[in-house]
């Protein structure tokens, strides 16, 4: 049963070297056939999205992520045109830059540092873990991806007597981003006290007229690149937000664009069976119930791709995470993503998903080709890493299968720029007709914009809770006499925690006084 089911249900497709193995998903037979229907729906509104249809209608915006790798697709000459120009604005600065004659103030660049979060991040750091080569790379390229101090002192260590010969690029589409000009500025300061005249090394990928369009402008940034509002960040990948970071570590950014191209023109097909994206849209649909119900693991058999399941969390979750329907209807809608790599994952968690609570679905990426090595070393006679590696990969399919685990298996001919490409194309692709089955929309995260004004408010709360205590030199306030004398005695949890924070950092001019119980612990402005 399991090889004649294996053969019914197995995809393949030659020219790409892409296989997907839905057979171990025990939908029944006549589940494609009822979901069809449903399928042509998605098909038709993928169409019209390629088409220039508006996709968000709370921004009055397109999504066009799919021109990007075939800017002939797009709905206007105007467009197609500004894809081509900035795609060759990035190979031409990248020339520059590795020639010599884009150089920073001690000669040629050796680093890259991204400032960037989000989309604005995640993509440029999955490629370029899995496709860089770092005795071979143009450019070592260092992240600042968060709002964390230390996080940001640690990259900077690793760039200590180093920032002479840096590049940087700061990617916003807004320029408005918390975390990114966070970034900016201590990455600034960085080069102010290294002596440097930072805006000859600074390079801005953002939209136009945007707050660090202006800065770069004004400041006289060595580069600037564009973001269209067609493009959102969880698909920016093949756009200069992506391709920039790519081509100056010394990637193949065509054969990416090339991949990706290759695999759109595969899953536009209509046809359920000779569409790999429709073929696992559906199986998240029977895995889920269209619901979300179970979430999904995500395990690469393949270091490069540790970072894969960061990337579609992104992705996955902001593009499904949705509390309303396209008709108003509160649905909460949202698949669940997490995951690291096999065969670790065998040390880790795989105990619970094979004998704990049965609430997840796996896939499974199988990368066929092991090393770039004309020879592998022999741990045993005739068998090398990489064979145990599959040993454990098919292994723990089987054990999972044994207690009515349900797995799909997507396969890879290898790591490269090419199959990267088709892997981001794909899963765009998975993502808008899983979003069409259930009636959800894809392109908008409402959500994310709610957190970012909450966080407003929390930094809003901290300017005044700290001129309250200015305002009263050396007079001791428990979090609820403060929360009371700025006014906001509901919020005195929300004042206990910044007044933590506040104490625990010495530059912050705040001292706590510990009392017994917790609550009575003062705190005095310094």
């Amino acid at each position: 049963m399991i090889w004649s089911r294996f053969k019914t249900h197995f995809y393949h497709n030659t020219q790409l070297g892409v296989s997907l193995d839905v057979s171990r998903m025990p939908f029944p037979d006549e589940f494609l056939v009822q979901m069809a229907p449903k399928m042509e729906q998605a098909f038709a509104a993928m169409t019209a999205l390629e088409k220039g249809a508006i996709a968000n209608p709370d921004e009055k915006r397109m999504v066009g992520h799919y021109w990007l790798r075939a800017p002939q697709l797009a709905p206007t000459p105007a467009l197609a045109s500004e894809i081509t120009t900035a795609l060759a604005a990035v190979k031409e600065f990248t020339a520059r830059v590795h020639a010599g004659t884009v150089a920073g103030p001690k000669g040629k660049f050796k680093n890259l540092l991204v400032i960037g979060i989000g989309g604005s991040a995640l993509g440029p750091q999955l490629v370029a873990h899995a496709l860089g080569q770092p005795r071979k790379d143009k450019l070592a390229v260092h992240f600042f991806d968060n709002t964390d101090p230390d996080g940001i002192d640690y990259v900077l260590n690793g760039l200590r007597g180093q920032l002479a010969k840096t590049l940087v690029v700061v990617i916003s589409k807004s320029g408005g981003t918390a975390e990114t000009r966070n970034g900016m500025l201590e990455a600034i300061a960085a080069f102010k006290a290294a002596g440097l005249d930072y805006p000859k090394q600074f390079v801005a990928v953002t939209g136009a007229s945007s707050k660090l369009d202006q800065t770069a402008i004004s400041e006289g940034w060595l580069a600037r690149f564009p973001m269209w509002d067609w493009v959102g960040g969880r698909t920016s990948e093949l756009c200069a937000v992506g391709l920039l970071p790519a081509a100056l570590q010394g990637l193949d950014i065509d054969a990416m664009l090339a991949g990706a191209a290759a695999m759109d023109e595969v899953t536009r097909q209509p046809n359920i069976a000779q569409n790999p994206a429709a073929l696992m849209a559906l199986m998240w649909h029977f895995a889920t119930d269209g619901r979300g119900t179970k979430d999904m693991v995500v395990l690469p058999y393949k270091d490069r791709l540790l970072l894969f399941s960061r990337y579609l969390q992104q992705l996955v979750m902001e593009s499904l995470g949705k509390e309303l329907d396209l008709q108003g209807n509160v649905v909460n809608q949202g698949i669940a993503v997490y995951g690291n790599k096999g065969s670790t994952d065998q040390h880790a968690y795989v105990q619970q998903l094979r004998e704990g609570v049965n609430n997840f679905f796996v896939t499974f990426i199988e990368v066929l080709k092991d090393r770039d090595a004309k020879t592998s070393l022999e741990v045993e006679p005739g068998v090398t890493t990489g064979d145990y590696l599959q040993g454990f990969y098919l292994g723990t399919r089987d054990a999972l299968s044994e207690k009515d685990r349900h797995s799909i298996t997507l396969t890879l001919p290898d790591v490269s720029a090419r199959s990267l490409g088709m892997l981001i194309a794909l899963y765009e692709r998975v993502t808008g007709l899983y979003a069409s089955l259930v009636g959800i929309n894809a392109y908008h995260q409402p959500g994310v914009e709610a957190g970012k004004k909450a966080a407003g408010g929390v930094i809003a709360l901290r300017l005044k809770l700290t001129a309250a205590l200015q305002a009263a030199p050396g007079k001791q306030f428990t979090a609820e006499q403060l929360a009371a004398e700025a006014g906001v005695p509901d919020k005195t949890e929300l004042v206990f925690k910044i007044l933590e924070h506040l104490a625990a950092n010495k530059n912050s001019g705040v001292k706590k006084r510990v009392k017994t119980p917790w609550f009575a612990s003062t705190y005095r402005g310094r």
